[in-house]
């Protein structure tokens, strides 16, 4: 994949697959480190030991609608080709944690890609499922998080059009303002 937020809707669609009703998505960019580290945690079904040592082989799956899983194997080779790592940790029955890790100024490490989208598209195909999503950048950050935001909605559904696009527009401007290319206002 040429960017990293399609791996982690891949990765993230592995986990609604495997019954998650929580996904944690966690994006951290520290340029002093020169280190991008992804994590993409759910409370699903989990895996089994033997699951998790054969899931970066493309020529094993779960899925019965083809033979072939290549999300894990191409995040694994990214990571690896941009002089970085790739760790699963799971428990049958309590979910499962993917850690991608990569140089962050590796000429081979794949762009992060459009995150806002991607988190985006989630909560909307996916209104019932819950999605926490962190980006820190250089030691700034900022959380969203779909519990809270059920608490001021009520029983408005996070895929109602007007809320999918204030969504959309709420993390385009804190990606914006994270990267420096739009300053917050103070009065917000």
């Amino acid at each position: 994949m040429r960017e990293l937020s399609l791996n982690i809707l891949d990765i993230a669609q592995n986990s609604i697959s495997a019954g998650a009703t929580l996904i944690e998505i966690t994006v951290d960019e520290n340029t002093q480190a020169d280190r991008l580290t992804v994590c993409i945690a759910d409370n699903g079904r989990g895996m089994t030991p033997e699951q998790v040592r054969t899931v970066t082989d493309p020529f094993y799956t779960t899925r019965t609608t083809r033979r072939v899983g290549m999300g894990i194997p191409l995040l694994c080779m990214a990571a690896e080709q941009s002089g970085g790592s790739l760790d699963i940790k799971s428990r049958f029955g309590q979910g499962t944690t993917v850690t991608a890790t990569f140089v962050h100024s590796h000429i081979d490490r794949p762009p992060l890609g459009d995150i806002k989208a991607t988190v985006t598209a989630l909560i909307r195909m996916n209104p019932q499922l819950d999605f926490c999503f962190i980006h820190t950048f250089d030691g700034r950050s900022f959380t969203f998080d779909t519990r809270q935001l059920r608490v001021i909605l009520g029983d408005l559904p996070p895929d109602t059009p007007e809320v999918a696009e204030w969504i959309g527009g709420y993390l385009d401007e804190q990606e914006k303002i994270l990267s420096g290319v739009l300053i917050p206002d103070e009065n917000d």
